[in-house]
């Protein structure tokens, strides 16, 4: 029955998901252009609170625990496990005062309203997985970006989403370098539960009915051995997460 009342409600859904990606488009366009970095950073924080609204209509629910203080000139490093695309409105929105800049694949930067511009405009670097140089050189640019603005780079290091829950190994080659090319940063691993149900059927119809959670770990400075704070990070933010198949 549950199954059967999704298609209905991921229908209405996808409607207004795709309505706020539209809208946004120029809104995001008219703040970078004309008025610069911050209107088009809050542009995109409104972009995913309302995107985030859109999933209530699946009776998605959200809490989000962090209760640490961090200076907004300190740069971080968010370390997250990544189970569905419904991970990223949240964090942007959630952690809108850290200005969350993604390591994302490259085929993301075109041909999606919104969410490709915000890409290309807003400090995220696209990667090419096919090209180990390229990619790295552009983790690099942005850990020596957040380390001048102090602001946030999110990383997912499993690579890819896990769509049972299960935490795939982290993959810290990545992590690794923003670590080195952003040394004043604070590491804040971060545990994502329950998002994978949103695609527990699949790419359609959307699971209902979700609680996702994120709870933010006490954070780390980048100090000591690198290898044994990148094996901490990672127990860290397994340990969050336990709604697995």
């Amino acid at each position: 029955m549950q199954k059967v009342l999704a298609y209905p409600l991921s229908i209405l859904y996808l409607f207004f998901f795709g309505l706020c990606l539209l809208v946004f488009h120029p809104i995001q366009w008219i703040c970078f252009n004309l008025f610069g970095y911050n209107a088009h950073r809050v542009s995109v924080a409104l972009l995913n609170l309302c995107l985030m609204r859109c999933t209530h209509i699946l009776g998605t629910t959200y809490s989000f625990e962090n209760p640490h203080e961090i200076p907004h000139s300190q740069p971080t490093i968010l370390v997250l496990n990544h189970q569905s695309m419904n991970d990223i409105p949240p964090i942007i929105w959630y952690l809108r005062k850290r200005h969350p800049k993604f390591v994302s694949k490259k085929e993301l930067g075109k041909g999606i309203p919104s969410v490709s511009y915000n890409l290309r405009h807003g400090g995220s670097v696209l990667i090419d997985r096919k090209d180990s140089k390229q990619a790295l050189g552009e983790v690099i640019k942005l850990g020596k970006y957040i380390e001048k603005h102090g602001r946030g780079a999110v990383i997912f290091p499993e690579g890819t989403r896990s769509r049972t829950g299960h935490p795939k190994p982290f993959k810290t080659t990545g992590l690794k370098l923003l670590m080195r090319n952003a040394p004043s940063a604070l590491v804040l691993p971060i545990s994502i539960d329950n998002s994978w149900k949103m695609l527990r059927y699949g790419k359609f119809p959307f699971g209902i009915g979700n609680h996702i959670k994120f709870q933010v770990h006490p954070p780390l400075k980048i100090e000591g051995d690198l290898d044994a704070l990148l094996e901490q990070v990672e127990q860290t933010v397994v340990s969050g997460v336990t709604s697995f198949k």
